[in-house]
């Protein structure tokens, strides 16, 4: 695999320009106030599929050959991934199979429905649904897509990071939740060609910690996968966006996943933002850091708004203080 050029994310925009609007980057008081930060928040929330890997699956899907879309794609999400997939094969007229956990997020696994994918609920994690998606592909001669191994997705998720800084430049920082990792990945790569001042900083769930103990152990390795937060929810790293943030993040934080429920009441409260659990972990990690990041001009981004009813209504019903 080979990592994505600046050059693959200008052609990303180019794809995606035809197919996407430009999503808003907006500030908020409340939310300054309760991090001590300049806080720009980037809402990728407002996509179609209310989240951002949409990009991704558009310029992946975009990039195949007339016989590859022939076959079909398989996929394998906890959800927002699985939308992008599939919304991207209703755009592409293409075949869709998607495998998620049984017994998913119920928001996720209904748009996934209705854009027209076949649905498979199959293994307890992502990682045994993984596994199916790698046989159903072998069987019916579909193309396998990798949740972060696509140089594409990580190109066209990278087109997000170039509107933020155009939006907001002479950022400090630019916090980012990690599961598979294709976010953290394309904000290394736009920062370090047109920000190489901003410090890319990545958050992920302590309970599912795979990711962040790849990267401190500059190899891939495996971790249990207990997460609440289904976006966060990998228990492997990938190997091409470890490749990437080993070279040039800045910093990994691990939060927990009460402080990223206290970060979704938060952002509604204050944000008046709908944002699911891994929508709001970069604000977790503002806010359980302070000292890092007071006084700083950082950029957060709500990745999705695919919240559950059970987790909506989870962190509503925190009390004030639980918040970080």
């Amino acid at each position: 695999m080979q990592t994505p050029s600046m050059s693959d994310v200008l052609d990303a925009r180019l794809v995606l320009n035809d197919r996407l609007t430009r999503t808003p980057v907006r500030q908020y008081a409340g939310l300054d106030r309760a991090s001590g930060a300049t806080l720009f928040v980037k809402h990728e929330n407002v996509n179609p599929t209310s989240s951002f890997k949409v990009r991704g699956g558009l310029n992946l899907l975009g990039s195949l050959s007339a016989q590859e879309r022939e076959r079909g794609v398989v996929g394998y999400s906890t959800g927002n991934h699985a939308q992008s997939l599939a919304y991207a094969a209703r755009a592409y007229a293409m075949p869709c199979v998607i495998v998620m956990p049984r017994a998913p997020n119920p928001v996720k696994a209904q748009a996934v429905r209705d854009l027209g994918a076949d649905l498979v609920e199959k293994g307890a994690t992502f990682d045994e649904s993984r596994s199916h998606a790698e046989h159903i592909a072998e069987e019916r001669g579909m193309r396998l897509v990798s949740a972060a191994n696509e140089p594409p997705i990580i190109a066209g998720v990278a087109t997000a990071y170039l509107e933020l800084i155009e939006h907001a430049p002479r950022l400090d920082a630019i916090v980012v939740p990690v599961g598979s990792g294709s976010g953290a990945a394309a904000a290394c790569l736009v920062t370090r060609a047109v920000a190489p001042d901003c410090r890319v900083i990545a958050v992920q769930s302590s309970a599912s910690p795979a990711a962040y103990e790849s990267w401190h152990a500059g190899e891939l390795v495996e971790r249990p996968n207990q997460t609440r937060i289904d976006g966060l929810a990998t228990g492997a790293g990938f190997e091409l966006t470890q490749s990437v943030l080993r070279e040039h993040l800045s910093d990994f934080l691990l939060v927990d996943d009460d402080q990223i429920r206290a970060a979704q009441r938060i952002m509604m409260h204050d944000g008046h933002t709908l944002a699911e659990g891994a929508g709001a972990a970069a604000l977790a990690a503002v806010l359980s850091y302070p000292d890092t990041f007071r006084r700083l001009r950082v950029a957060i981004v709500c990745t999705g708004a695919n919240a559950s009813p059970a987790e909506i209504e989870e962190a509503i019903a925190l009390p004030e203080a639980a918040a970080p």
